[in-house]
């Protein structure tokens, strides 16, 4: 039984790091080939200790924000979070339907911490998409790996190095997008002058 709280841990602390940690389905699925785990056990814990990773980076996202951000780039991602705080319904299906893609989930805490969006508008549909895009990397991906080192050497292939590039390339591009002015006036700019 110790092992699903490894599971739920591992899950938690890949996900509480933003940047460059791995999407935390590779803990999961690193555990479970490991020790020969229930994949339908797995998957809600891992899950779950996600969602709280997720959500405990929300909250600390504000301060680092506050910190090292600048004033005109932390009002921009105002901006973009209060999006969030819009209907329920329309956050959740918004939230819900990214959280199926492969894009980082990074960037969408960082702009609900940075404002204040309320959890109820981002962390049920982010539980809930996660339940479906982990399960199928779960149960998927026993048969794509033969043992264990397959999957470290996935990490920390050049691919793995390559697609954590990327996701820090997606938090960086979206850190420097001007979303008032696309969101509001239709106009893609661009500010590189974000930290203080």
């Amino acid at each position: 039984m110790w092992i699903y709280v490894a599971v739920f841990l591992s899950a938690f602390v890949f996900d509480v790091i933003p940047i460059i940690a791995p999407p935390a389905w590779t803990a999961m699925l690193f555990l479970l080939v490991k020790f020969h785990l229930n994949p339908w056990i797995v998957i809600p814990v891992g899950v779950a200790g996600s969602t709280l990773g997720r959500c405990v980076t929300s909250l600390y996202m504000a301060k680092f924000a506050h910190t090292f951000v600048k004033r005109n780039k932390e009002e921009d991602l105002k901006f973009l979070g209060r999006k969030l705080n819009r209907k329920l319904w329309q956050s959740w299906l918004f939230v819900f339907t990214y959280t199926l893609t492969p894009l980082s989930s990074t960037v969408l805490f960082l702009a609900a911490g940075v404002a204040k969006v309320n959890p109820l508008h981002t962390i049920p549909p982010f539980f809930c998409g996660k339940m479906i895009s982990d399960a199928v990397m779960i149960l998927v991906g026993p048969y794509a790996v033969k043992d264990v080192t397959d999957i470290l050497h996935g990490t920390f292939s050049v691919k793995g190095i390559l697609s954590m590039a990327a996701g820090l390339v997606l938090v960086g591009g979206f850190l420097v997008v001007d979303w008032r002015s696309l969101l509001q006036r239709k106009q893609l700019k661009f500010n590189f002058k974000i930290w203080k």
